[in-house]
């Protein structure tokens, strides 16, 4: 669709009207030149006599020049724009964070991988957390690893495929032996610090319990509850379990309950894929459309078919001289007899 920015600019269309109406074109009386041989020169050239003088004027063609030039020149200024379609694009309504436990623990061969056969804990929620980060289409995601500090795989991003092979890459122990689960849920919140988005969402994988952080988990779910962020936590593994390996099923529910989220337990591939299951439909993808139009600038062909314009009616102008000339020409050779 053809539109002008500034369609205003048309009422300069009979301004040099207006300035010929009011500052006419000096005009200087003189003295005419008497000629005594004008009568002959008539006769000779077939021409009649006249009461008047003659007036050097303009030529037609100089005249639709003239126009036809200012014309595109105020088109020019109007600046015409070519409006495309409007483009409609979805925008991410939810910044997702996914902490994983690398601590040693996870290498702990009680799940069943996809093909059947015996992993490790690892092993099996990375192929679950890629099937879940493959749904996520709309959503701006990010990774924290963490073990015995608190790592930032991956920033927030759109590219999910960049973030599920980060995800393919981690291994057991890669950041230390130790599980810091209330690090991991720090580092989520400076990172959430960024965003600017409503909802933020945080999921927490582990299979143990805090060993050391410096700030306890159930005090860092309540710092995330203050900056908006809610906190999902996954539990695998044995609950039975002792020592630094057993599962605290408690602090993992509370740290869920303060900001809002849920606590999810699952002791085997299958009850892992439910919770995330479960987390789908918990989390809808929202996603918010913006339409804009692409805009083309169009200023340029005015002012080219301006500039072809004058350099043919000029040079038709030149023709149509030299044409006069030629025709001329019987005059002076009267006059040489």
């Amino acid at each position: 669709m053809l539109t002008f920015s500034y369609p205003w600019m048309f009422l300069l269309l009979p301004l040099p009207l207006l300035i010929r109406y009011l500052a006419p074109a000096y005009r200087e009386p003189r003295m005419a030149v008497r000629v005594p041989f004008m009568e002959l020169l008539y006769r000779i050239s077939g021409r009649q006599t006249g009461d008047r003088a003659a007036i050097l004027s303009r030529l037609r063609v100089q005249w639709i020049q003239v126009i036809l030039v200012w014309l595109v020149i105020v088109i020019a200024v109007a600046r015409p724009q070519w409006m495309d379609d409007p483009v409609v694009r979805e925008l991410p309504m939810r910044d997702m964070l996914v902490a994983l436990d690398l601590s040693g623990s996870m290498e702990t061969r009680d799940f069943t991988a996809s093909t059947g056969e015996i992993s490790d804990r690892l092993t099996a929620a990375k192929q679950v957390l890629d099937q879940f980060l493959g749904r996520r289409d709309g959503d701006r995601v990010g990774l924290i690893f963490f073990g015995s500090a608190a790592f930032v795989q991956a920033p927030f991003t759109e590219d999910l495929d960049v973030v599920r092979e980060l995800l393919d890459e981690a291994q057991v122990r890669m950041l230390g032996p130790r599980t810091m689960l209330g690090d991991a849920i720090g580092v989520a919140i400076q990172l959430f610090e960024r965003s600017e988005v409503d909802e933020r969402v945080l999921i927490a994988l582990t299979d143990g319990n805090d060993t050391g952080s410096m700030v306890p988990p159930v005090r860092a779910a309540e710092i995330a509850r203050d900056s908006g962020v809610t906190v999902y936590t996954v539990a695998m593994g044995d609950p039975q379990a002792a020592g630094e390996q057993a599962l605290d099923e408690t602090t993992l529910r509370a740290v869920a309950e303060t900001t809002g989220g849920d606590f999810f337990h699952a002791e085997n591939r299958a009850e892992l894929d439910r919770i995330y299951d479960a987390l789908d439909r918990l989390n809808p993808r929202q996603v918010e459309t913006a339409s804009y139009r692409p805009q083309h600038e169009l200023y340029h062909w005015p002012l080219g078919f301006g500039l072809l314009i004058s350099m043919l009616l000029f040079g038709f102008a030149e023709l149509f001289s030299w044409i006069r000339s030629r025709r001329s020409a019987p005059l002076g050779e009267g006059l040489r007899q």
